[in-house]
């Protein structure tokens, strides 16, 4: 798998108007903790459907961005932060030491 870059509005309206799940994951570039959690989830994202499209969103970098995604899906703002996105609702989050790959993949596993 690899990370779609999450840069613009109309990206977001793209996976709210998708109808297969959508992850985006919010991270800040300049927390250790942040960069932990994308680490451990990104050795273990083969537990993922391989069709799942997996959005990255550098929230210092598009903060505007990454207040939209907390308002369009009414989720407080935390980072690192995962969102499971599917016909246009949020349907699971996680952040810090909760997100987890397996854990994903059973919230989508049960939503197919």
């Amino acid at each position: 798998m690899k990370w779609i870059p999450l840069e613009t509005q109309e990206q977001l309206e793209e996976i709210k108007g998708s109808l297969k799940p959508s992850l985006i994951f919010k991270h800040s570039t300049r927390c250790s903790i942040s960069m932990m959690a994308r680490k451990r989830f990104e050795l273990d994202w083969d537990a993922l459907p391989s069709d799942t499209n997996l959005y990255f969103l550098d929230l210092l970098r598009y903060r505007e961005l990454s207040n939209s995604v907390a308002d369009i899906y009414n989720v407080f703002h935390q980072s690192p932060q995962i969102l499971l996105i599917k016909d246009g609702e949020c349907i699971y989050e996680a952040s810090h030491g909760e997100i987890s790959p397996e854990e994903i993949a059973e919230q989508i596993t049960v939503i197919k």
